[in-house]
């Protein structure tokens, strides 16, 4: 259980806190589409899958250190 903390950061917490005071308002207001919304906002950091923006839309770059060569054009007419 240690380690599955290790990975979680301001934004994460920030999430499933909020997920959960979506479900307790949705019960308060008996609200049951806030409660659905809040459940899934509140398993999204809990599983770590995350919206667009996240890590899981990210691209990868390539790690290589050669260099390209100048490229030379020649006018044609």
């Amino acid at each position: 259980m240690k380690n599955y903390f290790r990975n979680w950061n301001f934004m994460r917490l920030l999430r499933l806190a909020m997920g959960i005071l979506i479900i307790i308002q949705g019960f308060m207001d008996n609200q049951w589409m806030f409660v659905a919304l809040g459940g899934l906002f509140s398993l999204m950091p809990l599983l770590n899958i995350g919206y667009c923006g996240t890590s899981s839309c990210s691209t990868s770059f390539p790690k290589s250190n050669k260099k390209t060569d100048e490229i030379t054009y020649e006018e044609v007419r």
